[in-house]
């Protein structure tokens, strides 16, 4: 039987800036940082302690996958993130200069705003009822 997922892996150019967009911008937690080998890391990053699901930073070092840096989804939300308060969480990450697309609005399922990450991989922020 499927229980959860694990990771969710993330193409990055560069190992630590994207842990420091994560940690630094976002305010992701990092769980991991180990080197297994020349130009070999394992990167966890979580939104909190509590999350079950982390994102897993790969260095893109061949041709196709530098190419998919920034598109895993391309021109769709690659990944959602839940809030308990999306106006506070927009407001900071806003000044912490996370570029968004618009601002929260009230939808269907609750209330979102687009964002992206550092490489443009677009981030639904979502408050659900």
């Amino acid at each position: 039987m499927l229980t959860q997922f694990g990771h969710i892996t993330i193409l990055v150019k560069d190992y630590d800036e994207a842990l420091s967009f994560y940690t630094k911008k976002l305010g992701f937690t990092k769980l991991s940082d180990n080197t297994f080998g020349p130009g070999i890391r394992w990167i966890t990053v979580v939104p909190n302690q509590e999350s079950q699901t982390a994102i897993v930073f790969v260095k893109a070092d061949t041709p196709e996958k530098i190419v998919a840096i920034g598109k895993q989804a391309p021109n769709h939300v690659l990944l959602t993130l839940h809030t308990n308060n999306i106006d506070q969480d927009f407001k900071e990450l806003k000044t912490n200069g996370v570029k968004f697309h618009g601002r929260p609005k009230e939808v269907p399922w609750g209330k979102e705003v687009v964002f992206e990450d550092l490489y443009g991989n677009l981030f639904d922020l979502v408050a659900l009822p």
